[in-house]
C-alpha cells in the first residue's frame, strides 16, 4: 500500500513540476510579475484572517466538548 501512495505522490508533484514550466514557458515577464503580486497580496490576506483567529478558544471548544 505504501508503493501505492509512493506512486501516487510522485506523479502529483510531475504534474505540478510540469504546470509550473508551462505557465513559465507560456506568459510573458510582465503577466507573471502581476499574477505572483496578486498571489502575495491573497497570501497576506489569508496569514492576516488566520493571524485574527484566537487559538486558545478553539483548542477550549475541541478539547472540552
Amino acid at each position: 500500500m505504501a508503493k501505492t501512495g509512493n506512486t501516487i505522490a510522485t506523479l502529483l508533484i510531475g504534474a505540478a513540476v510540469g504546470v509550473a514550466v508551462g505557465y513559465v514557458l507560456a506568459t510573458d515577464k510582465e503577466t507573471r510579475q502581476e499574477d505572483m503580486e496578486k498571489l502575495k497580496k491573497s497570501l497576506n490576506g489569508l496569514k492576516g484572517k488566520f493571524a485574527k483567529i484566537d487559538t486558545d478558544h478553539i483548542e477550549e471548544e475541541i478539547y472540552h466538548s
